[in-house]
């Protein structure tokens, strides 16, 4: 193995955020982690955030890092404690690193763990050809998932989360944003037994999309009233459950209104900003509706369901992959991120 590596690095007074590097360290592994080759990795929403410096990657986030948590690769070597990961493992990992310890944890709630550090994020990650992590938050790959899939593991499990929390077995579902992680709730709802799953955007083409997902019926919320029409296509009940991806206010009070009552809201989404329920009273409270939110993905639950999803003739992840790049050229995918360009941005070390 070679001395360095190349990898991308936030520094805080870089103009796009990243600069990248051909001379860095390979990491030194401690007992209980994997050293893992990169294969690729893909561009997350949050790596923006880091790139642009926000008041949440302030708050969390000490430069400068080594950035990037959506990838796959193979274990190159082990720590001396770790037994059940070997050398030419394929691996995905998962960027949220339980401390084990705290109530969460130690109650079966890991992915909310009180002490969490993030891979790529607090800890150095995997836009780099090489990656340390502990072994325990890596998910081995069965042989017919590619690399390129096996990167969508972890973003795309926040999709899955959400319907999970839906529990849409048997229910008709409204899930509201169509980008990667939509079109996997989509697909998700139907193969875990949606009857019925509307999909909403504001762009036609991502909803053309939605439909080569598995959505059976598609609206655009910009040209439409998009509680009326739920209701047109429920029978005037209204949808069993919400799924909201898009975090905007605007969507969250249309889902909120496109619910029967006792239905549910599962909040995927992240707000960047404080968001008004505009008639809490009427539309959740007289009515039971629940509303919870989800935060990344269950370890190792969302992971073993997405891998049914991939398996399951609704998942196409042609659609969900926008562009292949080297990783030096990422200044490039990122133009294709701001472009509007669709689809997840794969690096390639």
């Amino acid at each position: 193995m070679k001395d360095t590596m190349c990898g991308l690095v936030k520094e805080v007074n870089a103009p796009s955020g990243l600069v990248y590097h051909t001379d860095l360290s390979i990491p030194e592994i401690n007992d209980d982690e994997v050293l893992i080759k990169v294969h690729c990795s893909a561009i997350c929403g949050t790596d923006l955030h880091i790139m642009e410096w926000d008041e949440w990657s302030q708050k969390r986030i000490k430069a400068p890092v080594t950035v990037g948590h959506e990838t796959a690769g193979e274990i190159v070597a082990v720590g001396k404690n770790v037994t059940e990961r070997k050398v030419g493992d394929r691996v995905s990992c998962e960027s949220h690193i339980p401390c084990g310890e705290c109530y969460f944890c130690k109650n079966g709630m890991p992915h909310i763990c009180k002490n969490v550090k993030l891979f790529g994020c607090t800890q150095n990650g995997a836009f780099a050809e090489y990656a340390k992590i502990r072994w325990d938050c890596t998910f081995l790959l069965e042989d017919d998932v590619t690399d390129e899939a096996a990167c969508m593991f972890e973003p795309m499990g926040a999709g899955i989360h959400g319907v999970e929390a839906a529990e849409v077995n048997g229910k008709t579902v409204l899930v509201s944003g169509c980008g990667p992680i939509g079109l996997t709730a989509i697909s998700a709802s139907k193969t875990f037994g949606a009857v019925k799953v509307i999909a909403c955007d504001l762009i036609d083409e991502k909803l053309e999309v939605a439909k080569k997902m598995g959505a059976d019926a598609v609206l655009n919320s910009a040209k439409c009233d998009l509680p009326a029409e739920v209701r047109t296509l429920t029978g005037g009940v209204g949808v069993d459950a919400a799924i909201d991806i898009t975090g905007a206010e605007p969507a969250l009070n249309s889902a909120l209104k496109c619910l029967r009552a006792a239905g549910r809201l599962v909040c995927v989404g992240l707000p960047t900003k404080p968001i008004t329920f505009h008639d809490m009273t009427d539309d959740l409270v007289y009515r039971e509706v629940q509303l919870t939110g989800v935060s990344g993905r269950k370890i190792w639950e969302t992971w073993e369901d997405f891998a049914k999803v991939m398996k399951g003739p609704y998942f196409k992840l042609d659609q969900v992959i926008g562009g292949r790049f080297p990783m030096k050229d990422f200044e490039a995918a990122l133009a294709q991120i701001h472009s509007g360009v669709p689809g997840k941005m794969i690096l390639y070390p």
